[in-house]
């Protein structure tokens, strides 16, 4: 296989006339370099360089090398400026998964933000189910993955970090002319009594956030409507069927005929974090958007 380094050698002479001068461009002795295109001319099985008067000009073959010393310098001059750019954030891909409401509340201005401040960053970003996406972001499918944490939970799985981004508290969801929308804030244990439109899928976190504040309110929520969206369940309830609770991200497009109050007693929130790996988090790009998607201080 012909030496690279050689070949740009050998183009630094072809290109300035001489060894001599080759070898002054190059910081190398004259011996230095003409025992590179020696050593190239025995890889090429065929003489590269031709006297003429004090200086060399290229054979045949010396002239094919030196366009394609030239053609590879430029490739590797190309790779430097993107690989400088991939370090630097300027460049690259993210591949991103996150859940529907936070999709609608929190993923939107966070990645506006990220494309003004690194417009050559490309985002594949991808709705998936709140728990599902961590073993994408452990097998390197994913990049990111903004998921639920359940109460306690401190880490995910082996070299994965979790990063707070926001808690979400969740909110009663009453038809207007309710009893209890009079209130501005209910104790949770107000509802206990009332029918419920369940909103949170048959499994996860965020629907054992809402049976463990219930039972910590001392009750079992009576389930007369199952819904698997917050809009669909906002409907129900504005039919009188029941209430729900539901967190504030999952209000963004509020029913008209509904009122969101206050709980206390306690009050159910969701811990929202983004999911990366450990061994990641040194990527500028990354963790841009990972200060995108932090809300600023209130």
């Amino acid at each position: 296989m012909l030496d690279v380094r050689r070949m740009l050698v050998l183009r630094a002479v072809v290109t300035s006339g001489s060894v001599t001068a080759a070898a002054s461009n190059l910081g190398y002795t004259p011996s230095a370099v003409s025992q590179q295109v020696a050593a190239l001319e025995r890889q090429a099985g065929t003489p590269l360089l031709e006297r003429v008067g004090r200086g060399v000009r290229p054979t045949a073959a010396g002239r094919l090398l030196t366009e394609a010393a030239g053609a590879i310098g430029e490739r590797v001059a190309e790779a430097e400026t993107a690989l400088a750019d991939l370090r630097t954030g300027r460049t690259g891909r993210l591949v991103v998964r996150y859940f529907a409401t936070a999709g609608a509340a929190l993923v939107p201005p966070a990645l506006a933000r990220f494309r003004r401040a690194h417009p050559g960053v490309a985002v594949d970003l991808r709705l998936a189910d709140p728990d599902d996406p961590l073993p994408e972001v452990e097998r390197a499918e994913a990049d990111l993955a903004i998921v639920v944490v359940r109460p306690g939970r401190a880490s995910a799985l082996p070299g994965i970090r979790l990063v707070h981004l926001l808690d979400d508290p969740y909110r009663a969801v009453l038809p207007k002319g309710h009893p209890l929308a009079a209130q501005r804030v209910l104790d949770l244990a107000d509802l206990a009594a009332e029918p419920w439109v369940d909103c949170e899928g048959p499994a996860g976190p965020c629907r054992e956030i809402v049976r463990d504040a219930c039972a910590a309110a001392g009750f079992t929520p009576s389930v007369a409507v199952e819904s698997d969206d917050y809009a669909t369940a906002q409907g129900f309830v504005a039919a009188g069927l029941g209430v729900a609770l539901m967190p504030e991200t999952g209000l963004g497009n509020r029913h008209p005929s509904v009122v969101a109050r206050r709980l206390r007693r306690p009050e159910p929130s969701r811990s929202i974090h983004a999911a990366v790996r450990e061994s990641t988090l040194d990527q500028p790009a990354l963790r841009a958007l990972l200060a995108a998607l932090s809300p600023p201080p209130a």
